[in-house]
């Protein structure tokens, strides 16, 4: 069975959608980011849940 991915921002389903982005932390490179379309088209912030980081920068 297929991993289901969430947003890393807006904590939606996003398993098989186009223009998502996964992606290890730029800060710590433990914590992999996945952003939906509208996230990533919006600037919408996510957080690292293992530094604490925040971007987009």
């Amino acid at each position: 069975m297929e991993k289901q991915l969430i947003c890393s921002s807006c904590k939606k389903r996003i398993t098989n959608s186009k223009g998502t982005a996964k992606f290890l932390c730029p800060k710590c490179a433990k914590q992999e980011i996945i952003r939906c379309i509208d996230c990533r088209k919006n600037a919408i912030k996510y957080k690292c849940s293992s530094c604490e980081f925040t971007g987009p920068n």
